[in-house]
């Protein structure tokens, strides 16, 4: 690639002058996120409610970026008063990564009944946990997409998952030691919010397409992070690439979607998950 190629290319993907906000900003995605944009350049808004992961995630990304880009905040996105609270600490959003969310671990216990399981799910935890993924994205791209939509323009881009496109192979968790009534589950919340993410995105894409506010969404797969074993080898034997992803192998299309190298993308679901969801 020649030196005007190159030039043109880093143009593309600069976001010098852009500032982003990732909300579930001090996870283990969330992270990622945040690195992915500040190596284009971009000022990153973290938040969460954890102030110790906050601080924890600020210092990991300060060891390798320049401080004075990386801002945290506090903010719950399952109310809309301390969303509008950020808002108007800042001078305004150009992209905003709706990554907030409860992803329920699968648990094994013997000897009780499973409420991960459909039968027993509890109400408060669906209504606990819709409110974080789905209304949080919700309310979060109503507030700062109304920035966007009266500023200029924006990026929202909602993290997904390949469980978006796939239902969960329950599988994956079964402990032979259990009971039928108690083999553990992926709780149908978690299903439910990704799917309803990619709708949420395509509305959000054409509502705002004149004002040049862009939705698009991401939906990852499953990353390693030093899961069991026998739950590893039964994943990847579904997984074409026969891994697991790593937690940096999501960043380039991070800064794809929000960059201008996807300008003329919106209202669409990449999906990156090792090649499972084509099975």
């Amino acid at each position: 690639m020649g030196k005007l190629e190159m030039d043109k290319k880093n143009i593309t993907f600069n976001l010098n002058s852009k500032t982003a906000l990732i909300t579930g900003g001090a996870g283990l995605l969330g992270i990622e996120h945040a690195s992915a944009l500040l190596e284009c350049g971009a000022t990153v808004v973290i938040t969460d409610v954890n102030t110790s992961a906050l601080q924890t995630a600020q210092e990991n990304l300060t060891a390798r970026y320049k401080a004075e880009k990386i801002i945290t905040k506090i903010m719950d996105v399952t109310q809309p008063n301390s969303i509008k609270k950020v808002q108007e600490s800042l001078n305004g959003i150009h992209i905003l990564v709706n990554n907030a969310a409860i992803d329920p671990k699968v648990k094994y216990k013997q000897g009780i009944v499973e409420t991960s399981r459909f039968e027993h799910f509890p109400l408060e935890q669906w209504n606990f946990q819709l409110s974080v993924g789905l209304t949080g994205a919700y309310l979060c791209s109503q507030i700062f997409g109304s920035w966007m939509a009266n500023n200029g323009g924006g990026v929202i881009l909602n993290i997904a998952s390949d469980l978006s496109v796939i239902a969960p192979d329950q599988r994956l968790y079964r402990n032979e030691k259990l009971d039928e009534s108690q083999q553990p589950v992926k709780p149908v919340t978690y299903s439910v919010i990704k799917t309803a993410l990619i709708g949420l995105t395509r509305y959000l894409a054409t509502y705002w397409a004149d004002k040049n506010v862009r939705a698009n969404a991401l939906s990852p797969g499953g990353v390693y992070t030093g899961q069991n074993e026998e739950f590893v080898n039964r994943l990847t034997e579904l997984i074409p690439l026969r891994r697991m992803a790593n937690a940096d192998e999501y960043r380039a299309a991070v800064q794809f979607l929000c960059s201008d190298a996807s300008k003329y993308m919106t209202g669409q679901n990449i999906i990156m998950d090792g090649g499972r969801s084509v099975l």
